[in-house]
């Protein structure tokens, strides 16, 4: 379970949030769920890879969904930079 994304005060859910802060340069760390579509999840690996971003596969879009406290599924989900 990814304690990190749980408890990060802010968070980026779905892949078109996801590859939104990708492609902006501010993502720190991407979630994945592995029952995702690859079609949509597939740009948000090739260009956290790009970025030497760290991607962390979860299960379900169901489990991504729950930790990042929303009621249905998610099929990625970003922390991004710390803001203080």
């Amino acid at each position: 379970m990814p304690e990190r994304l749980r408890s990060a005060r802010n968070k980026l859910v779905g892949t078109k949030q996801a590859l939104k802060a990708l492609e902006a340069g501010c993502a720190v760390v991407v979630y994945i769920a592995g029952d995702a579509e690859e079609r949509l999840t597939a740009p948000l690996r090739r260009l956290a890879e790009q970025q030497g971003i760290e991607c962390v596969d979860v299960a379900t879009m169901h489990e991504l969904g729950k930790v990042c406290g929303i009621e249905v599924g998610a099929a990625a989900a970003v922390i991004p930079p710390r803001e203080d």
